[in-house]
């Protein structure tokens, strides 16, 4: 997302929501990408509640088909919701972000995009169930993007009547979710495989994901960095409520089996620790900054979250997978079990140390080597939670050891790694007072 062509009379910008006549319908003009103090709306963070309960029912899909054992079908359809999910998220957040101005007209937009996600939810378990029947059921999904579409397609043609200077790249936009919806239903009615809807899918996720990019390789849209920065990092947190959610459900099965013991606390304590562990890594370091100074990063920046939210979410599942196994309705082994919990908090913790290198690439402090020490040793701490659950050792004890690992991180950061962070982002600040004097 490139910056904005300075050429060319740019459109007055739209005031910040609070001002006077806010719910009047109104122009829906650009924001200001200096705006000052711009944070969350009230809209936006019950906005957000919708994809909680998205995550939710993909997430016990998931733990569902893997403890059962079909490994293949948990992941394939775990990645296929996430997607969807994520995506649809996306789209809004930042839409919003460039274009926001809260009138009846933005609000009543949003609540229908958010009938559209509760729907594209309610066709997340007929989605599952279908990888393993010959015709693939994405139907009630697709139909929850069609919903949510609408009402964003018009949101872009507000924006393209009154901002002149960006209506290439908002013509893009609305040609890209045009086309790639009405292949997206060609693709729903079509007697299709499942091995054809996901070679289909794949191509479709290709022309998803190209339309923003090409659009703003035209016209930056006005998004304002510190607002998407913390608008990720508040649906992260909503996702972390899975872990919570899979911490209650082992131990619910365990006290319900054995009443309250060792094991219980030992799990309570690595479910919530764990979620505890993965909120701190990620915000250990502020990349708003960077972001707002460094725009053309954010690609690196959006699209790498989007495997990180999966992550997090397959963690609380796995923990969910946990309380299926202690209450006996799992056929994984116990090193599957740990497995399923490990994987997701290593590959969590990979995509953290990624997304901050590619983030701060070009600054001088050393974070390739430190970074590249940090997650040597996390891997090694979990790992050995698999060891252990190979060796016998209880579910309890081996989900602690997992906790364990995002801890590394953590214990780095604060005894030394801050230093690398803040010369880091001193040098890249530098650079770009020193690009915009030039």
């Amino acid at each position: 997302m490139t910056p904005v062509p300075e050429s060319g009379p740019a459109p007055e910008s739209t005031p910040a929501p609070g001002s006077l006549g806010r719910h009047r319908l109104s122009p829906l003009l650009p924001r200001d990408t200096e705006e000052q103090h711009r944070v969350a709306s009230p809209l936006e963070l019950l906005f957000d509640l919708t994809f909680a309960v998205a995550f939710g029912l993909s997430g016990t899909q998931f733990a569902h088909f893997l403890a059962e054992g079909h490994v293949a079908t948990a992941l394939l359809g775990f990645a296929i919701a996430g997607f969807a999910i994520v995506w649809a998220w996306i789209n809004y957040s930042w839409f919003a972000s460039a274009y926001a101005n809260d009138d009846w007209a933005f609000r009543l937009m949003s609540m229908a995009i958010m009938v559209g996600v509760v729907v594209l939810a309610l066709g997340i378990p007929p989605m599952y169930e279908s990888l393993e029947s010959p015709h693939f059921d994405n139907r009630t999904i697709i139909l929850g993007y069609v919903v949510m579409r609408l009402p964003l397609l018009a949101g872009w043609g507000r924006a393209w009547a009154v901002d002149v200077l960006r209506r290439p790249a908002i013509a893009l936009y609305i040609g890209s979710i045009l086309v790639a919806q009405a292949c997206w239903i060609v693709v729903a009615v079509l007697p299709l495989t499942v091995t054809q809807t996901l070679w289909c899918t794949v191509g479709l996720v290709v022309i998803e994901v190209s339309g923003p990019f090409l659009a703003e390789r035209r016209a930056a849209t006005p998004w304002h960095a510190h607002h998407i920065v913390e608008r990720y990092g508040l649906l992260l947190i909503i996702t972390l409520g899975e872990g919570v959610i899979g911490t209650v459900a082992a131990l619910s099965a365990l006290i319900d089996r054995e009443h309250w013991t060792i094991e219980a606390v030992l799990v309570v304590v690595a479910g919530i620790g764990l979620t505890f562990g993965l909120w701190w890594v990620y915000f250990a370091v502020d990349t708003a900054q960077i972001l707002h100074h460094y725009r053309e990063r954010s690609f690196l920046f959006g699209y790498l979250h989007l495997p990180l939210f999966l992550t997090v979410a397959a963690t609380g599942a796995g923990l969910h997978v946990a309380g299926l196994w202690v209450a006996g309705e799992s056929s994984l082994p116990l090193p599957g079990v740990v497995g399923a919990v490990a994987v997701p908090v290593l590959t969590y913790v990979a995509l953290v140390n990624g997304i901050y290198a590619l983030m701060h690439r070009g600054g001088e402090g050393g974070h390739a080597l430190f970074h590249t020490m940090v997650f040597v040793v996390t891997a090694l701490v979990i790992g050995a939670a698999v060891v252990l659950a190979y060796a016998g050792v209880s579910l309890g004890w081996c989900l602690v050891v997992v906790m364990l690992g995002p801890l590394v991180t953590v214990l780095g950061l604060e005894t030394g790694g801050f230093r690398h962070i803040e010369a880091d982002q001193a040098a890249l600040l530098a650079k770009a007072r020193s690009r915009h004097e030039d």
